[in-house]
């Protein structure tokens, strides 16, 4: 079996009455010819290494290979000691979660590409930090993340999740429409909230451009992240109060892809426009100006 669109999806689960998490599971058992308990433990495995990525992140002040990031974590879990966040720890978390993983990314750390190595700190920071603020249980985390990667995979049927294809929409667009439907499912919604919360996380950031610095995925890519783990939640938020998507999901997964199609491939993951020609980044893209210029700023 095979879903290509989430109204198909919606339309199974209301024919076969499970979960979203259940059908995904049984389709990937077939494909990946497990059982349900190796197939299970395979996810786990995948849950570890994105907390593990968190936590050596968290405590990394390695400079990132392309010289422009590997501190900004530290920066933040500092200044929440000194003054914690007028929303609350779950955004601290996410925030923190985020920058870690990314960070983590850029030093050739390990990490789960959920679902590219670029957009990798979106849905581990979502997902885990509501595990451990609601206290989820083990199964239940599984569950998540196997939601997660079912979003990831019926949008990537329409629209790769690659910036060279259809720029960073594509891809922490996607990332964080995987983290709104899981995010969606543990705080108790149904497949209209998970819809819903997946729709409006594409639907604005359509056009998103890919133009990373010196070609690196460092500049914009690390801060990106935590903007759009942030967006997911706002997403969630909106969806679980009722609030729905204009126009249907399927929808806008349609508008993504034209979206991508009409971009200019300098705005591609090319790194020919956009901030990647900005004054400074072209200046920086000059090896010794860019480690001196993160020397002068690296301790302010």
């Amino acid at each position: 079996m095979q879903i290509n669109t989430f109204e198909e999806l919606k339309n199974i689960l209301k024919k076969e009455n499970k979960e979203i998490y259940e059908i995904a599971q049984e389709i990937e058992c077939q494909n990946l010819c497990l059982p349900k308990e190796d197939f299970r433990k395979l996810i786990k495995k995948t849950l570890d290494a994105m907390k593990e990525a968190i936590k050596n992140g968290l405590n990394n002040l390695q400079i990132t290979n392309g010289k422009m990031g590997g501190q900004d974590c530290i920066k933040l879990v500092k200044n929440y000691q000194k003054a914690p966040s007028v929303f609350s720890k779950l955004f601290e978390k996410i925030l923190t979660y985020a920058l870690a993983t990314s960070e983590e990314n850029a030093r050739m750390g390990k990490i789960v590409a959920c679902p590219t190595a670029g957009a990798c700190g979106i849905v581990p920071s979502v997902l885990i930090s509501l595990f451990e603020e609601l206290e989820i249980d083990d199964e239940k985390q599984i569950n998540a993340l196997i939601i997660a990667g079912l979003i990831g995979k019926i949008i990537s049927f329409k629209v790769k999740p690659s910036g060279a294809i259809a720029g960073c929409q594509a891809e922490c667009g996607t990332a964080s429409a995987m983290a709104a439907g899981a995010a969606a499912y543990l705080l108790g919604g149904n497949i209209n909230a998970i819809l819903n919360s997946i729709a409006l996380c594409i639907k604005n950031i359509l056009g998103l451009t890919c133009d990373p610095v010196r070609g690196f995925v460092e500049v914009p890519c690390i801060k990106r992240n935590p903007f759009m783990a942030i967006h997911a939640m706002t997403a969630v938020e909106l969806a679980l109060a009722g609030i729905e998507s204009v126009i249907p999901t399927d929808d806008v997964i349609d508008a993504m892809e034209q979206t991508g199609a009409l971009m200019s491939p300098s705005l591609k993951e090319s790194s020919l426009a956009g901030l990647a020609k900005t004054k400074t980044a072209i200046i920086m893209s000059k090896s010794c100006f860019t480690k001196r210029y993160y020397s002068e700023h690296s301790n302010k």
